[in-house]
């Protein structure tokens, strides 16, 4: 809970025992990057030498008859073990707690954190609690929160209790219930006789730091009891990424629906990829909530009564039923759709139990299209029919956007339509590479209320549609998945069809290739170009690896300035160019990067001039090899050709 103590803020632990508390334990080392800003709100606690008096409010002091407790950094020693706090962010820190706090002799660690999700995140996080406990004996005791909160995270979870390190106990990592309790028997004598068998661990603990401690005369092991079980290890429960796009999202999404107040979603589903992975989201949800509700879970069965209108005693039974309540599918086809996205749509919204509709647009397109002409006295035309590059992206943008708007409409007022109460929230489906890129339109489809797809890769989704179409019981969704990505905005022709791939320049695989190291590499265009050329160098010339970032990177500055109005979306991977608070930059760039293209061209210059060397002395001639960095990879390879 966050203390304020004097002028300060503290974001700390209260640790409390018999109706007492024992220890306020403030927080030293604070989360302040990637999705995390916790100095706007926290300042850190830096006196670690010592435990300092706090004096109680006094509604609380009244309350529990106690004036003031221990503040700071230290641990409770009972009377047969010592239990510590370790908050969080600190487990990550380079030179983390709990390694002098074991010197001390301290055996049980409780971390009370605030983890999000993110795609096969899990196993790094737990091999963080195995790898603490492993080197120097130890319980640690995981509770992580779980559900929404309240924005782009959701909190996955998976609370768990690691012994020296095996796992003993493992919580659910996605789950409707608003509280889950993870318990296990541990015998602490593993810990002192693992601890006395490391003598490093001996010698170090016999000049240690010594940290301050608070005493309660009180045993909390119990003696030794055949009837007591002992917590056995067990195998650690990780879900498949396919399977966490479907458990994740589809949380995220019940808590954003039972909390905002909303009746359910409407999705403008278009039966491609993306829109198709959202609608499998929101139907793995409606299964959850129904299976959840038949394993005894009253604020489940009260949540779904209220949002789906559920009269006389009648409750969620069917997911299809629960679907036919809550969620509204809609494709908007125009002139440039085809029949086979319009079957798949329908189909789709069949197996999951939405109500669908079949909207036209072309008649609102051309009205449009009239004004202008009677505003201009121009008509635009597209690329096909002889039109400019400018007039073929208007067309596709006006209808783009009408889409949004209809979209917002029905939302709207569809309830109003069906005597229900309340509104819909409007679900986006772009993709992470799409926003990366740039490729939508702004005030498109992509803008909605909500997107629980915005952070996850192309290539992510269609491997989930493929696990869904089996596991969800969506059959159609293969059909769907195996289908040319395409927006449908441009006329279909014998000789030419709309693919978003040759419009982007690019393919999804190299978008997720460009996000990565430009999020979590941290590349500009110059060191961007250095690491591709090492990992396509087998395929492809220095300058046509050049020409790739170039590529990329224009676009993705002429339309970083739509990541402003990005529809908040599900945080679900490292590399989302949402600039709300992950990635947070500039969204104003020259986007002829004059000095790092020229940079460009020099390398690509020097490489060239170092393959014709090469070629003259022979790949016996070591003169050719050249300096600089890769000559030494070069050289330490052992193999001439290794370093161009």
């Amino acid at each position: 809970m966050p203390i304020i103590r004097g002028s300060e803020r503290y974001n700390c632990q209260v640790l409390c025992f018999n109706r007492k508390i024992v220890m306020i334990r403030p927080k030293m080392w604070l989360a302040n990057d990637g999705n995390y800003r916790e100095l706007r709100w926290f300042t850190t606690w830096k006196q670690k030498d010592q435990l300092v008096e706090f004096q109680l409010p006094p509604k609380i002091s009244e309350a529990l008859s106690q004036t003031s407790v221990p503040f700071g950094y230290g641990y409770i020693q009972f009377l047969d073990t010592a239990v510590a706090a370790e908050i969080c962010e600190e487990l990550f820190t380079p030179n983390p707690p709990h390694t002098e706090l074991a010197l001390n002799g301290v055996e049980v660690f409780l971390n009370a954190s605030g983890s999000h999700h993110q795609l096969r995140k899990l196993d790094l996080r737990l091999r963080a609690f195995i790898g603490v406990t492993h080197t120097r004996g130890g319980v640690y005791m995981y509770s992580n929160h779980q559900g929404c909160d309240g924005a782009r995270l959701y909190y996955d979870g998976c609370s768990c209790v690691v012994v020296n390190g095996e796992v003993v106990a493992q919580g659910s990592q996605f789950s409707l219930k608003d509280v889950e309790v993870v318990v296990a028997q541990v015998d602490l004598d593993a810990v002192a006789s693992l601890r006395g068998s490391i003598s490093s661990f001996q010698e170090q603990a016999s000049c240690k730091t010594k940290v301050s401690s608070v005493a309660i005369p009180y045993n909390i092991c119990k003696p030794f009891n055949l009837k007591m079980l002992l917590s056995s290890p067990q195998k650690i429960m990780y879900h498949s990424p396919e399977e966490e796009i479907a458990f994740g999202p589809g949380c995220w999404l019940w808590d954003y629906l039972r909390r905002s107040g909303a009746s359910g979603f409407l999705l403008p589903l278009s039966g491609g990829a993306d829109s198709s992975s959202v609608a499998a989201i929101v139907g793995c949800m409606c299964q959850l909530v129904v299976k959840e509700i038949a394993n005894g879970d009253e604020q489940v069965k009260a949540d779904a009564i209220r949002i789906g209108n559920y009269t006389d005693g009648k409750f969620p039974n069917d997911s299809k039923e629960f679907a036919k309540r809550i969620f509204y599918t809609v494709y908007m086809g125009s002139e440039n759709s085809s029949e086979a996205t319009k079957t798949r749509a329908k189909v789709l919204a069949d197996e999951i139990g939405s109500w669908h509709l079949d909207v036209c647009i072309d008649g609102v397109v051309s009205s449009l299209l009239s004004l202008f002409q009677t505003v201009t006295g121009k008509r635009p035309r597209y690329k096909v029919d002889g039109g400019s590059n400018v007039e073929n992206l208007g067309l596709q943008n006006i209808q783009a956007r009408i889409r949004m708007v209809l979209a917002f409409m029905l939302a709207s007022l569809l309830p109003w339509v069906h005597n229900k109460k309340g509104f819909y929230l409007v679900l986006g489906s772009s993709n992470v590479d799409e926003a990366l890129r740039g490729y939508l339109t702004k005030y498109d489809c992509s803008a909605a209320d909500i997107n629980p797809i915005g952070s996850i890769s192309k290539q992510d989704l269609r491997t989930f549609l493929r696990w869904a179409a089996n596991h969800l019981g969506y059959s159609s969704l293969a059909e769907i998945e195996a289908a040319p990505p395409t927006a449908e905005l441009e006329p279909i022709r014998s000789n030419y069809s709309q693919l978003d791939e040759v419009d982007m320049g690019m393919t999804y695989e190299e978008l997720s290739v460009y996000g990565r190291l430009r999020k979590i590499f941290r590349c500009g265009p110059v060191s961007m170009f250095k690491n591709l050329c090492y990992k396509w160098g087998a395929t492809l010339t220095p300058s046509e690896v050049a020409d790739k970032v170039k590529h990329f990177f224009k676009y993705y500055s002429i339309n970083r300035h739509k990541m402003t109005v990005l529809t908040p979306s599900y945080h679900a991977e490292s590399y989302s160019p949402e600039d709300n608070r992950f990635d947070l930059r500039q969204f104003l760039y020259n986007a002829r990067w004059p000095y790092q293209f020229r940079k460009m061209d020099e390398l690509v210059q020097e490489m060239n001039g170092d393959r014709v060397a090469f070629k003259e002395t022979g790949e016996d001639g070591g003169t050719a090899a050249g300096g600089g960095g890769m000559g030494v990879v070069a050289a330490a390879s052992g193999n001439p050709k290794a370093g161009f």
